[in-house]
């Protein structure tokens, strides 16, 4: 008999619907039958119209919300709550406004019981990698927004997370800022090798980032298709995307996602 272990993917949704009752009763499935598999250390992003569901997908790999159908399983065994092994960066910032940049990134590693010190050395460390060593005793209100999500990031990387899920993280940023975070956290991605869950509107952002590109039909969501982004890394996302494969990609995918869009866009203005 082989010694070899059979390695398990870090993330698998195994034929999962998720339905909930809306505030006037009535029942509404946001995902039906889907299944997903994210290998270890994998870049997967996340596209499908506004509003089916992708970011159920999320909220189910984290313990927040449980399957009504189905199985989500990490690292090959079920989800039992919250697991310290995700980091999550949200559409919006998860700052204390109240807090310095080094006491909100500080803030992961004392809950997990080091001690202050060994929390001060590591946020220190960590925001000199993401450029911010100058700015350790400013308020989140005295940054810009590039600066923020450089916050977050490093307080997302200092509890070294196996699995990274990103829900539209970057959207609310100007294209300039947005292109320099994505450089930011592929060079992070990198040295971590998490497992990465990358939920998004932007094609584009999708297919420069990720390893897969999984589109998503309306709501309620199901995996449409699949897309391996054969790409070389490392990537410089300000150069990838005059790339023809690049090009080819997008407007690969954009055929495929226009469809679901469109059938979005139907159902809202029958249901106005």
């Amino acid at each position: 008999m082989s010694d070899i272990s059979i390695r398990k993917p870090a993330i698998e949704l195994l034929n999962v619907s998720r339905r909930f009752v809306s505030p006037t009763g009535k029942s509404l499935t946001a995902l039906r039958d889907f299944t997903m598999s994210v290998e270890e250390g994998e870049f997967v992003a996340v596209v499908g119209p506004t509003g089916c569901g992708k970011s159920t997908t999320l909220n189910l790999v984290t313990g927040l919300a449980r399957p009504s159908a189905g199985e989500v399983r990490l690292m090959g065994g079920p989800v039992d709550g919250i697991d310290p092994r995700v980091g999550f960066v949200f559409q919006t910032d998860a700052l204390f406004p109240w807090r310095n940049v080094i006491d909100n990134v500080m803030t992961g590693p004392l809950f997990r019981g080091k001690s202050r010190t060994e929390a001060e050395d590591s946020a220190k460390r960590w925001l000199q990698r993401v450029g911010l060593s100058k700015f350790l005793h400013h308020y989140p209100h005295q940054l810009s927004g590039g600066m923020r999500k450089r916050v977050s990031l490093a307080q997302t990387f200092i509890n070294e997370p196996e699995i990274l899920l990103m829900d539209e993280p970057f959207s609310a940023l100007d294209v300039q800022t947005r292109t320099v975070m994505h450089e930011e956290l592929l060079r992070l991605w990198a040295e971590r090798k998490a497992s990465v869950v990358f939920v998004t509107h932007d094609l584009e952002e999708a297919v420069a980032l990720a390893d897969k590109v999984y589109v998503l039909t309306a709501g309620p969501a199901t995996v449409k298709s699949v897309y391996t982004i054969e790409l070389p890394r490392p990537r410089v996302v300000s150069k990838i995307r005059y790339e023809p494969r690049f090009i080819d990609y997008c407007k690969t995918i954009w055929e495929d996602l226009r469809q679901e869009v469109e059938a979005s866009y139907r159902r809202s203005s029958e249901a106005a």
